[in-house]
């Protein structure tokens, strides 16, 4: 490609908190089959003192921490996510940094599935501002349950599928 040609842009519409312009995660198909059912799991968190860096807002850091925590709560609530044989383990992430969150703040973690696989699970997320529901990030996870003694891959357990396909 030479410097004088550009590459199309996709253009997708998105769910926008007001006064946000930023591009969704995902595509307007992918979010409406996501969000159709709502939530699979919503995780409230509150802001911690100790979470702001330097420019008195969030640390990016945290945005992942804040993720883990509610993926870890969804999990709490459902029986057989793991055992001595099959356990998660985080495959890929993606996160967009929609507008910075500032101390004090309590958030809402908005968990959807958004792809079941055979060994996988593609959990689509939000962080919202639990009280007007500001988009602060949007994205989404791959998660993939494997046998922690070969590090192969194995086959979701019925749990986290049914329980993932309550939501899809």
């Amino acid at each position: 490609m030479s410097s004088t040609e550009s590459v199309p842009e996709k253009r997708t519409r998105s769910r926008k908190a007001p006064g946000q312009e930023a591009a969704p995660a995902m595509t307007d198909a992918q979010a409406l089959e996501a969000t159709a059912n709502g939530p699979l799991f919503v995780a409230a968190i509150g802001v911690r003192w100790r979470d702001l860096d330097a420019f008195n807002h969030v640390n990016n850091s945290n945005y992942l921490t804040y993720l883990e925590e509610a993926r870890l709560q969804w999990l709490q609530h459902v029986p057989g996510w793991f055992d001595e044989h099959s356990m998660p383990v985080l495959a890929a992430s993606e996160l967009n940094y929609r507008r910075p969150i500032e101390w004090p703040a309590q958030l809402n973690v908005e968990l959807f599935c958004e792809r079941l696989g055979n060994s996988s699970v593609t959990i689509a997320h939000r962080i919202v501002n639990a009280h007007d529901g500001a988009l602060y990030s949007d994205g989404k996870v791959v998660m993939v349950w494997m046998d922690p003694a070969s590090g192969k891959p194995v086959p979701l357990p019925q749990s986290i599928r049914d329980a993932a396909e309550a939501d899809a």
